[in-house]
Parts: structure tokens; C-alpha cells; sequence
């Protein structure tokens, strides 16, 4: 309990702090220059209130749980003899947890709005959550192995460089921006506290070399799973416009035979 309270005192003031500069610059714009009505003013000012409580609520139910939970299990997966499991098992959780992150779910939710339904929310979401639990996947994996992070993100960039020449511009700027969504607060909370624990578990590793580097991971293979479904539509619709080229090509000889014959007969 005393932990608790402990918490909830520091980040009261943390939060407090962060929120009241915004505040203190609406409130500078209300009299000077938005004078918003009495009502409007009012509920902006309630929902000011609300996210101060809910990023309180929010945060210290990451300190005092979700952390600690994330280590506690990671620790334990990390004892065992057959430790290579935690690569399964971080691919699932790295899948779960990203279909529980609200960001992702606004992005996918945004970009099925703007484009019309072309891209669908769902294929969005799912091609994101594989993203990230292959990047977890591959990050448990280079604990395991203690291989340099380089290893992975340079070949990484350069492929996600090379893929970026080869899909719409829509897709790269969705892409680049499913990175920064990926690492919600749930990724770098939950799953780098599993990783920690993981880490500090495993004879021979060292947490600040083997499992710091997981976020740029999860920030890097979202990237490329997006435009890597970039590609697949690009595919899809040259195969569509090759079938329409075919159909039109088809009832051009279909319509000049019809001609031909039309003149024989005149004849």
C-alpha cells in the first residue's frame, strides 16, 4: 500500500506539472483571443480534467503492475533450461499486446477513413500485429544468441529503402508512421519489462546490450510489413489492369470479327 501511495504522489505532481503549461497557454488564448462561449470553455476544461485523472490512473497502473508483471514473467521464462521458448512465446504476446494497443487500432481506424475502405482496417491492423511479433520474436532471439543489434537494423533500413521505390507514397508515409504507433505504451512497458527480465535471468547476457534495443526493433519490422502489403497491392492491381487490358483487347477482336463479317455480307 504504502507503495501505492507512494506512486500516486509522484506522479500526481509529474503529470501536474506536464499538463499545467498546456493549460496555462489555452487559458491565454480564451481571454485574449478564442473567448470561447461559457459552455464550450467548460467542457474543454472537464476534458482537461479527465485526461489529468486518466494519465494518472493510466501510468501507475504501469509502475505498480504492468512492469512488474512483465519482469516477474519474464524472470521466470528466462530460468528455464529450454529457454529458446521465449521466441514463441514473445511472437504471441508481441501479436496480442499490439491488437490491444489503442494507438494502432486509431491508426488502422484512420487510414481505412482517408482512403475510402481501400485499404481495410482490418488487414492494417493484422499486418501491423505480425510486424511486431516478428520483431519481438527476432528480438528474443538476439538475446538468446547475444547478436548485435546492427545486424538487424542495417539490412532492415537498407531492404525498407529499397521496398519504398517499389509501392505507392501513401504507403510509405503509412508505413513510417505504423513505426512510431507500434511502440505504444503497452510495447514499451509490458514487453520491455519481459525482455529486462528476461535478460537479467539468462547466465552470460547483459540487459543493457541484449534487451535495450527491442523498441527500435518493434519501430523497424511494422515499416517494412506495410509496404511489404504495399506491394501486394501494387501486384493485385496490375494483375487486375493486365485481366481489364485483356477483356478490352479481347472484345476489340470480338467487335472488329463482327465488323468483317458484317462487310462480307454486304457484299
Amino acid at each position: 500500500m504504502t507503495i501505492f501511495v507512494d506512486e500516486l504522489i509522484v506522479l500526481v505532481k509529474e503529470i501536474f506539472i506536464s499538463l499545467l503549461p498546456l493549460l496555462i497557454i489555452f487559458l491565454i488564448f480564451q481571454f485574449i483571443r478564442l473567448k470561447l462561449p461559457k459552455e464550450q470553455f467548460l467542457v474543454i476544461i472537464r476534458g482537461i480534467v479527465l485526461t489529468f485523472v486518466g494519465l494518472v490512473l493510466f501510468l501507475l497502473g504501469i509502475k505498480v503492475g504492468f512492469i512488474r508483471v512483465g519482469e516477474l514473467i519474464g524472470q521466470t521464462l528466462g530460468t528455464l533450461d529450454h529457454n529458446w521458448i521465449l521466441i514463441p512465446i514473445g511472437f504471441l504476446l508481441g501479436l496480442l499486446v499490439t491488437l490491444a494497443e489503442p494507438g494502432v487500432r486509431i491508426l488502422a481506424l484512420e487510414v481505412e477513413k482517408v482512403t475510402g475502405g481501400y485499404i481495410s482496417r482490418k488487414i492494417i491492423l493484422y499486418f501491423l500485429a505480425i510486424g511486431v511479433a516478428l520483431a519481438v520474436a527476432l528480438s528474443m532471439f538476439r538475446m538468446l544468441k547475444g547478436i548485435s543489434l546492427w545486424y538487424f537494423l542495417l539490412p532492415g533500413y537498407c531492404t525498407i529503402l529499397t521496398l519504398m521505390w517499389f509501392v505507392k507514397p501513401m504507403f510509405v508515409a503509412i508505413a513510417f508512421d505504423s513505426g512510431g504507433f507500434a511502440t505504444g505504451p503497452m510495447i514499451t512497458t509490458f514487453m520491455l519489462a519481459l525482455m529486462v527480465g528476461s535478460s537479467a535471468a539468462i547466465k552470460g547476457s547483459n540487459p543493457l546490450l541484449d534487451a535495450f534495443g527491442m523498441v527500435a526493433m518493434v519501430a523497424m519490422v511494422p515499416i517494412f510489413s506495410v509496404l511489404v502489403l504495399g506491394v501486394l497491392y501494387k501486384r493485385e492491381e496490375l494483375r487486375i489492369a493486365r485481366l481489364e487490358k485483356q477483356d478490352r483487347l479481347k472484345e476489340e477482336k470480338e467487335i472488329g470479327n463482327a465488323n468483317s463479317i458484317s462487310h462480307s455480307l454486304d457484299r
